[in-house]
């Protein structure tokens, strides 16, 4: 019997997640997450309109705002048998890309770097040091001179003097684990502050077509609600902040990811977990109907096994409430579409193989799936897909190793890199498109239909973090039922009634441990999966009809 630590909080990710371990060797043996807040949202969807369920459910979280309004209105969408206008698919593709520019670049440097960089170390660096190393990895980037680099040493001194980092807090600044030498820290922090400012004007030109970031305001069933912005002030806009979001990629973020891989290759062999991988694919093209109209294909890759890519078929998805506070009534497990949300808490039960986590057990034909970025490029790769190959293989030509090292902590940090130049490559052919459209006199974006009595339905799309369905069941014109899996229920969620864990738990297990105290290793496999427990887990007072905040302090 190996040693357990608890980590709980895990910081730097969106809402409460808690992660148990079992060390032995100084290696994990043995893993639990738990989601430890109580997703309602189901519960008070009951009884609306199902046309206001796309407002409500991208209140889940104040991340994923977007992906959830898309895969609710696919999902009404679906119940009515309604075809959106041309013009509505372009506008949400674009709509979605922005999500995609601006969710993988935070991911990177705000919640994933700091695994990786020593802050503290940067103070030690020669800033011409840097400014060498800085335009060598990046040579097409605005130039950054010894003196811009002195700048932010200063601020980070300042930091450090002051006893509080501010943003660099939760660190474990000088452990063993840190392998970048001061100048390639120095370099991540001052590209750390880029992205920041960076950031603002992505999620500016998410609002171009949304209205707001974030929770946009421009979806509606049957299309969207944008017509005054289909001009050329707006559209020029888009472009104009596209193309320095473009910029940014290609010229720092994937530079940065070539800078820090190399002395982290190691991770390449740490943190593999599942063997099967899921996507539901996104960004429908013109013509026919989904999946076979999606330029990011749907499909599941078994084994690790990338020769072929086997369909997806909705209804062979179920869940599991084995370890999870809740009860069902009847057959367990359940497909979505007839789920139930019953709450039942008994406390954390991890060593008695009990219930430990707010979030249930997705499983597809019984098995556990990888979902997210890795995923997708996984999918993609194994499809043919062009821009996927190329842009793949360009990467592993560059460090110099095979794809088995995709299959890693390592692999998804830089899946999540190559998607994002792929789909900000692919954005302007979709401007192209609907300038096309509108020459043509084609102002479409919305279209009219009988509000559903009695219906059935789902919408999948994915997330930056992976997989996100939605089910609904309407009677009377109201909802009667409704469901969300969530990328992080899919990875994070506890173990099935079989035992087999899911894809934190999983890969977890062989991550060496250098400091108990101080499990930077941890941080780093699970921050590969950037968690959203916001979007698997809410806490909700059916008595009081109250939802309460929880300040960490």
């Amino acid at each position: 019997m190996g040693e357990r630590h608890v980590i709980d909080p895990i910081t730097r990710i969106e809402g409460h997640l808690r992660i148990e371990v079992e060390l032995e060797n100084g290696k994990v043996k043995d893993a639990w997450s738990s989601g430890t807040l109580w997703r309602g949202f189901e519960v008070f969807l009951q009884g609306r309109d199902p046309r206001d369920a796309w407002i409500i459910t991208q209140r889940v979280c104040g991340v994923c705002t977007t992906v959830h309004a898309l895969a609710s209105v696919k999902c009404v969408e679906n119940a009515a048998g309604i075809q959106i206008p041309d013009n509505a698919r372009l506008i949400r593709n674009l709509i979605m890309g922005a999500q995609y520019l601006h969710d993988h670049p935070v991911h990177f440097y705000h919640l994933h770097a700091l695994d990786w960089v020593d802050v503290v170390s940067s103070l030690s660096a020669d800033p011409k040091a840097t400014s060498a190393l800085a335009n060598k990895m990046n040579p097409n980037a605005p130039k950054s001179g010894p003196g811009d680099f002195k700048v932010v040493q200063e601020k980070i001194k300042k930091f450090v003097q002051s006893g509080q980092l501010g943003p660099f807090t939760n660190g474990y600044w000088g452990h063993k684990a840190y392998k970048l030498p001061p100048e390639a820290n120095l370099m991540a922090v001052s590209h750390y502050l880029d992205a920041l400012a960076m950031q603002s004007g992505i999620a500016r030109m998410q609002a171009v077509f949304g209205a707001k970031n974030p929770h946009i305001q421009t979806y509606t069933v049957g299309g969207v609600t944008c017509i005054n912005d289909l001009n050329a002030n707006r559209i020029s806009e888009f472009l104009f902040i596209l193309k320095e979001a473009k910029e940014f990629i290609d010229n720092v973020y994937i530079p940065d990811v070539l800078a820090v891989a190399p002395f982290y290759l190691d991770w390449a062999s740490i943190g593999g977990g599942l063997s099967d991988y899921l996507s539901y694919g996104m960004f429908p093209q013109n013509g026919g109907a989904e999946p076979d109209n999606l330029w990011f294909p749907r499909g599941i890759v078994r084994n690790r096994d990338l020769s072929q890519v086997h369909p997806v078929d909705e209804k062979k998805i179920t869940e599991d409430v084995t370890h999870s506070w809740y009860k069902y009534d009847g057959v367990n497990p359940l497909h979505p579409g007839k789920g139930e949300t019953k709450p039942w808490f008994t406390g954390i039960e991890t060593a008695n193989n009990g219930k430990y986590s707010w979030l249930k057990t997705p499983r597809y034909e019984g098995s556990a799936m990888e979902v997210g970025p890795l995923a997708r490029m996984l999918v993609n790769y194994a499809s043919g897909h062009k821009s996927t190959k190329a842009n793949v293989g360009w990467l592993l030509g560059q460090l110099g190793v095979g794809p088995e090292v995709l299959f890693s902590t390592l692999g998804r940090t830089a899946a999540r890199a190559v998607e994002t130049k792929i789909i900000a490559d692919q954005m302007e052919s979709w401007i192209i498109e609907l300038l096309g459209n509108l020459k043509k006199g084609d102002l479409d974006i919305c279209v009219d239909y009988p509000a559903p009595q009695s219906a059935k339905g789902f919408g999948m799309t994915e997330a930056p973090r992976g997989a996100l369905g939605h089910w609904i069941e309407i009677e009377g014109g109201k909802i009667k039922n409704y469901q969300l899996v969530v990328p992080t229920t899919w990875n994070g969620s506890p173990r099935d009634k079989s035992g087999q864990r899911s894809s934190f738990e999983q890969a977890l297990i062989g991550t060496p441990v250098e400091d108990p105290k101080q499990p930077v290793e941890i941080l780093r496999t699970i921050h590969s999966f950037d968690p959203c427990l916001a979007c698997a887990v809410h806490i909700f007072d059916p008595e009081q009809k109250e939802t309460y905040t929880v300040k960490a302090v």
